[in-house]
Protein backbone atom coordinates (compact mmCIF):
# COMPACT_ATOMS: atom_id res chain seq x y z
CA UNK A 1 0.00 0.00 0.00
CA UNK A 2 1.13 3.71 -0.77
CA UNK A 3 -0.28 6.42 0.86
CA UNK A 4 0.48 10.31 0.58
CA UNK A 5 0.30 12.45 3.45
CA UNK A 6 -0.42 16.04 3.03
CA UNK A 7 -1.34 17.90 6.33
CA UNK A 8 1.69 19.98 7.89
CA UNK A 9 -0.24 19.83 11.28
CA UNK A 10 0.23 15.88 11.49
CA UNK A 11 3.38 16.00 10.03
CA UNK A 12 5.30 18.34 12.48
CA UNK A 13 3.69 17.92 16.17
CA UNK A 14 4.63 14.78 17.72
CA UNK A 15 2.36 12.24 19.01
CA UNK A 16 0.65 8.62 18.73
CA UNK A 17 -0.53 9.15 15.59
CA UNK A 18 2.89 9.12 13.74
CA UNK A 19 3.30 5.47 15.67
CA UNK A 20 0.01 4.39 14.26
CA UNK A 21 0.76 5.39 11.16
CA UNK A 22 4.16 3.87 10.92
CA UNK A 23 3.01 0.48 12.26
CA UNK A 24 0.46 0.04 9.10
CA UNK A 25 3.78 -0.85 7.35
CA UNK A 26 2.72 0.87 4.41
CA UNK A 27 4.67 3.08 1.74
CA UNK A 28 4.50 6.70 3.28
CA UNK A 29 5.06 9.29 1.17
CA UNK A 30 5.18 13.38 2.73
CA UNK A 31 4.04 16.45 0.93
CA UNK A 32 3.78 19.78 2.50
CA UNK A 33 -0.15 20.71 1.39
CA UNK A 34 -2.32 22.33 1.17
CA UNK A 35 -1.47 20.86 -2.72
CA UNK A 36 -3.41 22.58 -5.66
CA UNK A 37 -5.09 20.58 -8.59
CA UNK A 38 -2.03 20.74 -10.41
CA UNK A 39 0.32 19.09 -8.25
CA UNK A 40 -2.26 16.07 -7.55
CA UNK A 41 -3.03 15.68 -11.20
CA UNK A 42 0.41 14.38 -11.55
CA UNK A 43 0.89 11.64 -8.76
CA UNK A 44 -2.54 11.01 -7.40
CA UNK A 45 -2.76 7.44 -9.16
CA UNK A 46 -0.34 6.43 -7.50
CA UNK A 47 -1.94 6.21 -4.00
CA UNK A 48 -4.51 3.73 -2.26
CA UNK A 49 -4.93 6.63 0.13
CA UNK A 50 -4.26 9.97 1.31
CA UNK A 51 -4.35 11.42 4.34
CA UNK A 52 -4.71 15.32 3.18
CA UNK A 53 -5.68 18.86 4.66
CA UNK A 54 -7.57 21.28 2.14
CA UNK A 55 -5.92 19.88 -0.84
CA UNK A 56 -7.78 20.90 -3.95
CA UNK A 57 -9.80 17.56 -4.46
CA UNK A 58 -11.95 18.41 -7.65
CA UNK A 59 -13.39 16.11 -10.12
CA UNK A 60 -10.16 15.69 -12.39
CA UNK A 61 -8.09 14.96 -9.08
CA UNK A 62 -10.63 11.99 -8.09
CA UNK A 63 -10.98 10.65 -11.74
CA UNK A 64 -7.07 10.66 -12.17
CA UNK A 65 -6.91 8.92 -8.80
CA UNK A 66 -9.86 6.50 -9.14
CA UNK A 67 -8.29 5.35 -12.44
CA UNK A 68 -5.13 4.31 -11.04
CA UNK A 69 -5.43 2.80 -7.41
CA UNK A 70 -7.18 5.80 -4.83
CA UNK A 71 -9.29 4.38 -2.50
CA UNK A 72 -10.01 6.77 0.08
CA UNK A 73 -9.18 10.31 0.84
CA UNK A 74 -8.76 10.59 5.07
CA UNK A 75 -9.56 14.26 5.46
CA UNK A 76 -7.32 15.25 8.69
CA UNK A 77 -9.65 17.81 9.86
CA UNK A 78 -13.75 18.29 9.91
CA UNK A 79 -14.16 20.96 6.77
CA UNK A 80 -14.55 18.59 3.11
CA UNK A 81 -15.64 21.97 0.91
CA UNK A 82 -11.97 21.59 -0.87
CA UNK A 83 -13.32 18.00 -1.87
CA UNK A 84 -15.63 17.70 -4.55
CA UNK A 85 -18.07 15.07 -2.45
CA UNK A 86 -20.34 14.22 -5.48
CA UNK A 87 -17.17 13.16 -7.60
CA UNK A 88 -15.73 11.07 -5.06
CA UNK A 89 -19.29 9.77 -4.95
CA UNK A 90 -18.79 8.64 -9.29
CA UNK A 91 -15.90 7.30 -8.74
CA UNK A 92 -16.40 5.00 -5.72
CA UNK A 93 -14.02 7.02 -3.84
CA UNK A 94 -14.53 6.96 0.00
CA UNK A 95 -14.61 10.49 1.97
CA UNK A 96 -14.15 10.55 5.69
CA UNK A 97 -12.97 13.64 8.64
CA UNK A 98 -13.22 13.45 11.78
CA UNK A 99 -15.89 15.03 13.72
CA UNK A 100 -16.34 15.53 17.07
CA UNK A 101 -12.49 15.71 17.65
CA UNK A 102 -11.79 19.73 17.77
CA UNK A 103 -15.04 21.65 19.15
CA UNK A 104 -13.18 22.52 22.82
CA UNK A 105 -9.44 23.30 20.95
CA UNK A 106 -11.49 25.79 18.32
CA UNK A 107 -14.23 27.19 21.22
CA UNK A 108 -11.37 27.84 23.23
CA UNK A 109 -9.73 29.85 20.21
CA UNK A 110 -12.23 31.70 19.80
CA UNK A 111 -12.29 33.30 23.61
CA UNK A 112 -8.10 33.59 22.82
CA UNK A 113 -8.86 36.25 20.44
CA UNK A 114 -11.67 37.90 21.67
CA UNK A 115 -9.82 37.97 24.79
CA UNK A 116 -7.18 39.42 23.10
CA UNK A 117 -8.72 42.27 21.22
CA UNK A 118 -10.64 43.63 24.03
CA UNK A 119 -8.19 43.41 26.18
CA UNK A 120 -5.54 45.42 23.63
CA UNK A 121 -3.31 42.93 24.35
CA UNK A 122 -2.45 41.83 20.52
CA UNK A 123 -1.13 45.71 20.28
CA UNK A 124 -0.80 47.73 22.75
CA UNK A 125 0.29 46.23 25.88
CA UNK A 126 2.75 42.88 24.23
CA UNK A 127 4.24 44.74 21.54
CA UNK A 128 5.05 47.89 23.11
CA UNK A 129 6.44 46.73 26.57
CA UNK A 130 8.71 44.64 24.93
CA UNK A 131 9.95 47.33 23.68
CA UNK A 132 10.63 48.80 27.06
CA UNK A 133 7.37 50.93 26.76
CA UNK A 134 4.56 51.70 29.49
CA UNK A 135 1.36 52.25 27.69
CA UNK A 136 -2.16 51.90 29.30
CA UNK A 137 -5.16 52.10 27.15
CA UNK A 138 -8.29 51.30 28.03
CA UNK A 139 -10.06 48.08 27.15
CA UNK A 140 -13.23 46.48 27.81
CA UNK A 141 -14.76 43.87 29.55
CA UNK A 142 -16.73 40.64 27.42
CA UNK A 143 -18.86 40.42 30.52
CA UNK A 144 -22.69 41.10 29.61
CA UNK A 145 -22.07 41.21 26.24
CA UNK A 146 -24.62 40.36 23.64
CA UNK A 147 -22.57 36.76 21.67
CA UNK A 148 -24.79 35.64 18.51
CA UNK A 149 -23.64 32.37 17.35
CA UNK A 150 -23.98 31.70 14.32
CA UNK A 151 -23.95 27.51 13.77
CA UNK A 152 -25.11 25.87 17.22
CA UNK A 153 -23.11 22.58 16.37
CA UNK A 154 -20.63 20.98 18.60
CA UNK A 155 -18.28 23.92 18.31
CA UNK A 156 -20.99 26.15 19.06
CA UNK A 157 -22.21 24.48 21.44
CA UNK A 158 -18.99 24.30 22.99
CA UNK A 159 -18.71 27.84 22.65
CA UNK A 160 -21.83 28.48 24.32
CA UNK A 161 -21.22 26.97 27.14
CA UNK A 162 -17.92 28.80 27.88
CA UNK A 163 -19.70 32.17 26.94
CA UNK A 164 -22.46 31.44 29.57
CA UNK A 165 -19.72 31.16 32.28
CA UNK A 166 -17.89 33.87 31.20
CA UNK A 167 -21.45 36.60 31.84
CA UNK A 168 -22.35 36.63 28.14
CA UNK A 169 -25.84 36.76 27.13
CA UNK A 170 -25.69 34.31 24.05
CA UNK A 171 -28.22 33.74 21.71
CA UNK A 172 -28.37 31.20 18.78
CA UNK A 173 -28.77 31.35 14.96
CA UNK A 174 -29.54 27.49 13.62
CA UNK A 175 -32.46 26.37 11.18
CA UNK A 176 -31.87 23.02 12.93
CA UNK A 177 -31.32 24.10 16.46
CA UNK A 178 -30.66 21.98 19.29
CA UNK A 179 -34.53 22.93 21.68
CA UNK A 180 -33.11 20.78 24.34
CA UNK A 181 -29.81 22.55 24.82
CA UNK A 182 -30.66 26.19 24.58
CA UNK A 183 -33.25 25.49 26.91
CA UNK A 184 -30.26 23.72 29.20
CA UNK A 185 -28.49 26.49 29.04
CA UNK A 186 -30.50 29.53 28.71
CA UNK A 187 -29.56 31.04 25.17
CA UNK A 188 -32.35 32.45 23.17
CA UNK A 189 -32.60 31.70 19.41
CA UNK A 190 -33.21 33.69 16.59
CA UNK A 191 -35.16 32.58 13.48
CA UNK A 192 -33.30 35.60 11.28
CA UNK A 193 -29.69 36.37 10.91
CA UNK A 194 -30.72 39.63 9.99
CA UNK A 195 -32.45 40.25 13.38
CA UNK A 196 -29.64 38.54 15.44
CA UNK A 197 -26.64 40.94 13.65
CA UNK A 198 -28.72 44.06 14.42
CA UNK A 199 -29.11 42.71 18.03
CA UNK A 200 -25.89 41.33 18.70
CA UNK A 201 -22.29 42.60 20.21
CA UNK A 202 -20.73 39.99 18.67
CA UNK A 203 -21.07 37.16 15.95
CA UNK A 204 -19.53 33.86 15.92
CA UNK A 205 -19.45 32.09 12.95
CA UNK A 206 -19.50 28.30 13.08
CA UNK A 207 -20.92 26.52 9.80
CA UNK A 208 -19.51 24.58 7.04
CA UNK A 209 -19.09 26.41 3.16
CA UNK A 210 -21.54 25.32 0.75
CA UNK A 211 -23.11 27.19 -1.80
CA UNK A 212 -26.27 28.17 0.55
CA UNK A 213 -23.51 29.56 3.53
CA UNK A 214 -21.10 31.13 1.13
CA UNK A 215 -21.13 34.86 1.55
CA UNK A 216 -23.92 34.16 4.72
CA UNK A 217 -22.64 37.39 6.01
CA UNK A 218 -23.43 39.48 3.35
CA UNK A 219 -22.97 42.68 1.76
CA UNK A 220 -26.55 43.60 2.63
CA UNK A 221 -26.76 42.52 5.88
CA UNK A 222 -23.04 44.60 6.66
CA UNK A 223 -24.85 47.21 5.06
CA UNK A 224 -28.46 47.26 6.42
CA UNK A 225 -28.49 44.87 9.26
CA UNK A 226 -26.06 45.14 11.99
CA UNK A 227 -25.39 47.08 15.45
CA UNK A 228 -22.79 50.00 14.56
CA UNK A 229 -19.54 48.70 16.66
CA UNK A 230 -19.99 44.98 16.11
CA UNK A 231 -17.41 42.50 16.52
CA UNK A 232 -17.20 40.05 13.86
CA UNK A 233 -15.58 36.40 14.87
CA UNK A 234 -14.73 33.59 11.77
CA UNK A 235 -12.95 30.68 12.43
CA UNK A 236 -14.18 28.71 9.83
CA UNK A 237 -14.28 29.48 6.31
CA UNK A 238 -13.16 33.25 4.94
CA UNK A 239 -15.51 32.56 2.03
CA UNK A 240 -18.93 32.97 4.76
CA UNK A 241 -18.03 36.75 4.81
CA UNK A 242 -18.40 39.32 1.82
CA UNK A 243 -14.93 40.62 1.79
CA UNK A 244 -15.35 43.48 0.07
CA UNK A 245 -18.00 44.71 2.20
CA UNK A 246 -16.37 43.89 5.25
CA UNK A 247 -13.54 45.69 4.67
CA UNK A 248 -15.68 48.82 3.72
CA UNK A 249 -17.22 48.55 6.89
CA UNK A 250 -13.99 48.14 9.05
CA UNK A 251 -12.69 51.11 7.64
CA UNK A 252 -16.07 53.20 8.06
CA UNK A 253 -16.33 51.25 11.96
CA UNK A 254 -19.79 50.19 11.58
CA UNK A 255 -17.24 46.94 12.33
CA UNK A 256 -15.38 47.28 15.32
CA UNK A 257 -13.15 43.94 14.46
CA UNK A 258 -12.83 40.93 12.65
CA UNK A 259 -11.38 38.24 14.51
CA UNK A 260 -10.43 35.83 11.82
CA UNK A 261 -8.37 32.28 11.79
CA UNK A 262 -9.11 31.42 8.39
CA UNK A 263 -8.39 33.26 4.98
CA UNK A 264 -9.95 32.71 1.41
CA UNK A 265 -6.19 31.46 0.16
CA UNK A 266 -4.03 29.63 2.43
CA UNK A 267 -0.62 30.68 3.28
CA UNK A 268 -2.74 33.95 3.00
CA UNK A 269 -1.42 36.35 0.41
CA UNK A 270 0.98 38.74 1.11
CA UNK A 271 -1.19 41.62 -0.30
CA UNK A 272 -4.47 40.29 1.70
CA UNK A 273 -6.48 43.93 2.29
CA UNK A 274 -6.94 42.69 5.92
CA UNK A 275 -3.26 42.83 6.78
CA UNK A 276 -2.21 45.89 8.83
CA UNK A 277 -5.86 46.96 9.58
CA UNK A 278 -5.83 48.30 13.35
CA UNK A 279 -9.14 46.62 14.12
CA UNK A 280 -8.17 43.15 12.84
CA UNK A 281 -6.35 40.10 13.84
CA UNK A 282 -5.60 37.13 11.65
CA UNK A 283 -4.21 33.84 13.12
CA UNK A 284 -2.96 31.32 10.60
CA UNK A 285 -5.84 28.66 10.87
CA UNK A 286 -4.86 27.32 14.16
CA UNK A 287 -7.53 27.42 15.95
CA UNK A 288 -7.72 23.28 16.21
CA UNK A 289 -3.76 23.00 16.74
CA UNK A 290 -2.85 22.31 19.87
CA UNK A 291 -0.59 19.12 20.79
CA UNK A 292 -3.96 17.21 22.34
CA UNK A 293 -6.11 17.83 19.30
CA UNK A 294 -3.89 17.28 16.42
CA UNK A 295 -2.95 14.04 17.85
CA UNK A 296 -6.68 13.13 18.24
CA UNK A 297 -7.36 13.94 14.99
CA UNK A 298 -4.32 12.16 13.57
CA UNK A 299 -4.92 9.30 15.41
CA UNK A 300 -9.18 9.39 14.02
CA UNK A 301 -7.64 10.05 9.95
CA UNK A 302 -5.07 6.77 10.69
CA UNK A 303 -7.99 5.11 11.97
CA UNK A 304 -10.54 6.00 8.91
CA UNK A 305 -7.86 4.97 6.41
CA UNK A 306 -7.08 1.93 7.66
CA UNK A 307 -10.58 0.85 8.14
CA UNK A 308 -11.63 0.88 4.26
CA UNK A 309 -7.49 0.10 3.37
CA UNK A 310 -7.96 -2.96 5.66
CA UNK A 311 -11.19 -4.39 4.35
Amino acid sequence: MKILLTSTSFQDSPGRHHQMLADTGFDIDKLRGPLPERDLLDIIHLYDGVICSDDQYTEEVIKRGAEGKLRIISKYGVGLDSINLEAARKYGVKVTNCPDVNQITVAEHVFALLLTFFRNVHHEYNATTMQGNWIRTIGHDLYGKHLGIVGLGRIGKELARRAVAFGLKVSAYDPFIDEDFITTHGISRFNELAEMTTACDIISLHLPLKKETEKIISAGIISNHIKKGLYLVNTSRAKLVDREALIAALKSGSIAGYLTDVSEVEPIDKDHPLIGMDNVIITSHVGSRTYENIERQGVMAVENLLATLQL
